[in-house]
């Protein structure tokens, strides 16, 4: 089964608006509530394929029992540590337009060391019929960022790949774990290497930079360039679907879902690469994050490209 781990758990209630003037009111024209945090996104996108996973990590207040509720109704088994406060609501403003969108969030989980002590006791369970971890997202008060490295660790030390996403200190600490995958974006690969790319090329040098140093095959997501995979001796890159753009929250998520289904099932990772870009593609279709209609993703399926490349290119 498909382990997701997310410290940090959220969910998102999404307005589609006009604009956001200043000192007024401005009334959406649309209301949806989506996923909200890293790895339960993942869950939440493998629930609609019918892939069951377990969910784990942190939640807390009505609104972590609302999270619960979402990934139950999509067949997700959840295991969460109750702790202080309450799981994140993110306010995500779309506008009308299709100009883009606007997150806006807080830090709202508090986590004792108690709580910690019963997630390591979960963590310990759910591993032992684990066939890949999902992990990632931000870090809440009180979990410092050794706790990705701690979890990758020993979920590597039982044979177990994992699928990692975060950013900052808690990547550049648990990147050292040696996570089987990691999917920085252009300014998180910077930060891991102290210099930011500025061309394919540099990227794609980056990109085996950091597979050299920490023994990760790396998927490298820039938006509307589409993306780079360095995995082993194979590159690829992986142009973007021309799509309608609703909301871009949470697509990259279905980047992860798709490398955990394959790394989950013992397929190749160019397999689990065509699938996680054409849910990402078919994400970036709706205003819910990290929601996706299965047509559409069926519909996109055959057109996502992999075009072989080399370091020397």
């Amino acid at each position: 089964m498909i382990v997701t781990v997310t410290p940090n758990t959220g969910i998102d209630y999404i307005l589609t608006v006009p604009g956001l003037p200043l000192n007024r009111t401005v009334r959406a024209s649309q209301t949806v509530w989506g996923m909200g945090g890293k790895a339960t996104d993942v869950s939440w996108i493998l629930g609609k394929l019918g892939t069951p996973s377990l969910a784990l990590g942190f939640a807390a207040g009505s609104s972590g029992d609302q999270m619960v509720e979402m990934l139950q109704a999509r067949g997700v088994a959840t295991d969460f540590v109750t702790v202080e406060g309450e799981t994140r609501i993110n306010i995500i403003l779309i506008q009308e337009d299709g100009s883009g969108y606007s997150t806006f969030t807080a830090r709202t989980l508090r986590v004792e060391p108690h709580h910690l002590e019963a997630f390591e006791r979960k963590f310990a369970v759910a591993l032992e019929r684990a066939t890949c971890l999902v992990i990632g997202g931000s870090l809440p008060d009180g979990v410092e960022p050794g706790f990705f490295a701690q979890a990758i660790s020993q979920a590597r030390r039982g044979g177990i790949p994992v699928v990692f996403d975060s950013s900052g200190v808690a990547l550049r600490t648990g990147v050292q774990a040696g996570p089987t995958v990691i999917k920085p974006n252009e300014a998180e690969i910077a930060d891991l290497l102290g210099k930011t790319p500025q061309s394919w090329d540099e990227i794609r040098q980056a990109a085996y930079r950091v597979q050299e140093l920490y023994g990760t095959a790396v998927v490298v997501t820039m938006g509307g360039q589409g993306a780079l995979a360095v995995w082993g001796q194979q590159c690829y890159r992986i142009p973007p679907l021309q799509v309608p753009v609703v909301s871009a929250a949470g697509s990259g998520d279905g980047v992860l879902a798709g490398l955990a289904l394959a790394l989950s099932g013992g397929f190749l990772p160019e397999q689990g690469l065509r699938v996680g870009f054409a849910l990402a593609s078919a994400i970036l279709l709706t205003p819910v994050t990290a929601d996706y209609n299965l047509e559409d993703y069926h519909a996109l399926s055959p057109q996502i490209e992999l075009i072989p490349c080399t370091p020397q290119d």
